[in-house]
């Protein structure tokens, strides 16, 4: 992984997250990111799975805000969110990473797990990735890809490493959008 390769998937967050385009992001911001999740996924925000997500949205921009000294009312620069997010990626590790990021993964399993079973199957991954602005052609080999147990399903622990992954360089679909 290069410096600029994090940096740049970093500002791609940021500005995916930025949901009113004013160069900080707020507690409004994953507010509305959560909405237009579930409208992608064709759910309501008042839904369980709607209110799940964004849930865990509000809980990881409140984490990343008390990490930045800003409050949950205050706003983070770019900077402050890539300093705090560089932090937690590369130097607190896959524990810490997974105990901020597992609430966001299982919220957006909740809104594509069409059988219930708590995984994601191949075709619930695709939509989840056409939800978030990625071609569904990227679907089956980001899958295989994913699937490190190679058991045709995706794990909320697998899911997780591949955003991880994702931050490293490892794999180019990002499936937080």
């Amino acid at each position: 992984m290069t410096t600029a390769v994090a940096q740049d998937r970093l500002t791609q967050r940021f500005e995916k997250w930025d949901t009113n385009g004013d160069g900080t992001l707020e507690l409004a911001d994953f507010q509305e990111e959560a909405r237009r999740i579930c409208e992608a996924f064709g759910r309501q925000s008042s839904s369980t799975e709607g209110r799940n997500l964004e849930n865990a949205l509000t809980g990881m921009f409140e984490y990343l805000a008390t990490q930045a000294g800003v409050g949950r009312n205050g706003s983070l620069t770019q900077d402050q969110f890539r300093a705090v997010t560089e932090k937690l990626i590369f130097e607190e590790g896959e524990a810490s990473f997974n105990r901020v990021m597992r609430p966001v993964i299982k919220g957006v399993i909740g809104m594509c797990d069409t059988n219930r079973d708590g995984q994601i199957n191949g075709d619930e991954f695709a939509t989840w990735l056409s939800a978030v602005g990625v071609d569904r052609s990227e679907a089956r080999s980001a899958f295989d890809e994913i699937d490190t147990s190679g058991d045709g399903q995706l794990s909320a622990d697998e899911l997780l490493a591949a955003v991880r992954s994702f931050h490293f360089g490892k794999l180019s679909v990002p499936l937080l959008g």
